[in-house]
């Protein structure tokens, strides 16, 4: 079964956007994983408009099930974090300085020697590595020259295009997700995935290992209830 990944930033701009502490980003997290979830993700940014370098800190003292931190390396601070905190996985992603969601992946030819810097330095601390990148061959291939455990498939354009032509928009992941096992990458994929289109993906690309997701899952909570949404989306995967 592909492994769920409960992204809990959007508790964390909840909790931010009045001050104090409802909802509570810990329980969130504690709660991900009493409801079924096999792991929690986090995605801290330089400014903390969501999760917290603490909350990251707090979370990892309570976390039993597997924990993965998002982030730009390109920022000292989050280098210092993941090497502190140690989780499961560390997810590189190639965000701007104030970019308001992840819009794309890293160019794995461009950047291939800070790629494989970054990467060796989390793997010696232990930490299994994953890389954002796009659903392209040439960048799949690249990613593999770094060293990286996994690659982390960006899925936006899959769910832009999966009302239109669900074939159409998931072939690219096929082909990429070929690519990456017959170089032996293990596959994870995230972004804008959900209740519509997660089941037809998990089902047609090869070796996927893990899901990521964070919006559309808090957002189907608020109606649905969080223990029965993650549920839902556990259903999706089976």
């Amino acid at each position: 079964m592909v492994k769920l990944s409960v992204n809990i930033n959007k508790f964390a701009v909840l909790r931010n956007s009045r001050g104090g502490n409802n909802p509570d980003v810990l329980k969130a997290a504690v709660d991900a994983q009493l409801f079924g979830a096999d792991g929690v993700t986090v995605h801290p940014r330089p400014d903390e408009r969501h999760i917290r370098y603490s909350d990251v800190r707090e979370i990892k003292k309570i976390i039993t099930t597997e924990f993965n931190i998002e982030g730009n390396c390109r920022e000292q601070k989050f280098i210092d974090l993941v090497l502190e905190n140690r989780p499961h996985q560390v997810t590189l992603v190639p965000d701007a300085q104030g970019q308001l969601t992840s819009d794309h992946g890293w160019d794995t030819i461009k950047n291939k020697a800070y790629l494989t810097e970054m990467i060796t330095l989390f793997k010696r601390a232990g930490i299994r590595v994953s890389i954002f990148v796009d659903p392209d061959p040439i960048m799949v291939a690249g990613a593999a020259e770094t060293g990286t455990d996994r690659i982390e498939l960006y899925t936006e354009s899959y769910a832009r295009n999966f009302p239109q032509n669900k074939e159409a928009a998931v072939a690219p992941f096929i082909e990429a997700a070929n690519t990456a096992a017959g170089l032996g990458l293990g596959i994870n994929a995230g972004h804008d995935l959900d209740l519509e289109n997660l089941q037809f993906f998990a089902q047609q690309v090869p070796g996927l290992l893990e899901v990521s997701i964070g919006h559309a899952l808090v957002s189907d909570a608020l109606y649905l209830g969080y223990e029965n949404t993650v549920q839902l989306y556990k259903r999706q995967l089976g």
